[in-house]
């Protein structure tokens, strides 16, 4: 069952959406990836921080994109900590 937790986008510019775990995986996903991380850990590593992030979520009924950004690097942190700068950073790097 979704979460049905309103995420504030960066800066408030844009309307709050509903928390997506599967976008939050793809993003953790890619930035594993991004540094060459093989598929399958990608997979297993963004799966496993997406949960911890759930438990995170869940006991808040709005949270903002950044606090969102800024808990999922402290969880990939410590599987990868390349990844989590890449993902923190994401945003500024492109």
């Amino acid at each position: 069952m979704p979460l049905a937790v309103d995420v504030v986008k960066r800066y408030g510019r844009r309307p709050m959406e509903k928390f997506d775990e599967s976008k939050l995986k793809q993003s953790i996903y890619a930035a594993c990836l991004s540094i060459k991380t093989p598929a399958g850990e990608a997979d297993s590593t963004s799966s496993a921080v997406v949960k911890s992030v759930i438990v995170w979520v869940g006991a808040r009924p709005t949270v903002t994109s950044s606090d969102i950004r800024r808990v999922t690097s402290t969880h990939l942190e410590r599987f990868h900590p390349d990844a989590a700068y890449i993902y923190q950073h994401q945003k500024s790097i492109l």
